[in-house]
């Protein structure tokens, strides 16, 4: 299956660009001096080495945990590096029309986490097959918890995960490499590759572990854990072509890690493993 994928997209990647017209809809969204690069091929080179950052800033020793926040801050900024200001239009940002986008973004957001908590208890309960339970101890492993209220910790957690995940992965997953992927694929496709990319990368939170043997895979709730959200990239990815913008979608990233962190904190959090 793999191969076939591989055979499929790979070449598309390689292929000469097609001849650019005047319209704006066909201007080339990278800078002029970056023109003679693939688009395609690097936002993938570009998606692998921040999928390495976030699993060597999540499951590598705690003194790497750094390079999370840093890939965070990297993908926020690359649509100034890379894009022309029509480049960075076009991949959504731009405000979108009136306040509305903004409600049913939250709205979508939330109940994207509370069907992700709910679906975790009905299957695993408070185990750590649970997801949320996972990430729940990941914050215990990486955050200093000691002399803290849980009010304070949830907190000092989640104004980060509203800000730094919500702005950097909706520019990059749904902005970059959605646009760039475009070149060579279809709309449906681009979105397929990059929500399984933004699934794939979420193993870290759950699914993937590092044990004294080395990485291990709980291979049923991981793929479970990989859907949902594969299917939650696909909500935001919605979002950001109904709008036009990528502002709802980060509204919604946000939504989701609140609420996510809200839940975890009222009903997890005193029963999670140390």
């Amino acid at each position: 299956m793999m191969i076939y994928l591989a055979g499929s997209f790979l070449p598309a990647f390689f292929s000469p660009r097609p001849p650019m017209h005047s319209s704006p809809a066909s201007l080339p969204p990278l800078r002029p001096a970056l023109l003679a690069l693939s688009f395609p091929m690097l936002a993938m080179l570009l998606a692998g080495v921040f999928i390495a950052m976030r699993v060597m800033g999540t499951l590598g020793p705690l003194d790497l945990f750094w390079m999370l926040p840093l890939s965070f801050c990297v993908m926020a900024a690359l649509p100034w590096i890379l894009l022309s200001p029509h480049g960075r239009r076009s991949i959504g940002l731009q405000a979108p029309s009136g306040k509305a986008p903004y409600a049913l973004a939250l709205i979508c957001g939330a109940a994207a986490a509370l069907l992700c908590f709910a679906l975790g208890m009905l299957l695993y309960d408070a185990t750590p097959d649970n997801w949320f339970v996972s990430i729940a101890t990941s914050f215990r492993r990486t955050a200093p918890t000691a002399g803290l209220s849980i009010w304070m910790l949830h907190l000092m957690i989640t104004v980060p995960a509203c800000i730094f995940s919500p702005i950097g992965e909706e520019i990059f997953f749904r902005g970059v490499l959605q646009k760039a992927l475009e070149e060579k694929l279809s709309v449906r496709g681009s979105t397929c590759v990059e929500a399984g990319l933004f699934g794939l990368a979420h193993l870290c939170h759950h699914g993937l572990s590092m044990t004294a043997a080395g990485l291990s895979l709980n291979v049923v709730s991981a793929a479970v854990w990989v859907v949902l959200m594969f299917a939650t990239a696909c909500l935001f990815a919605w979002l950001r072509r109904r709008h036009a913008s990528l502002w709802p979608a980060m509204a919604a990233h946000a939504a989701f890690n609140l609420t996510m962190n809200a839940v975890i904190f009222q009903f997890l959090w005193p029963t999670s493993p140390l």
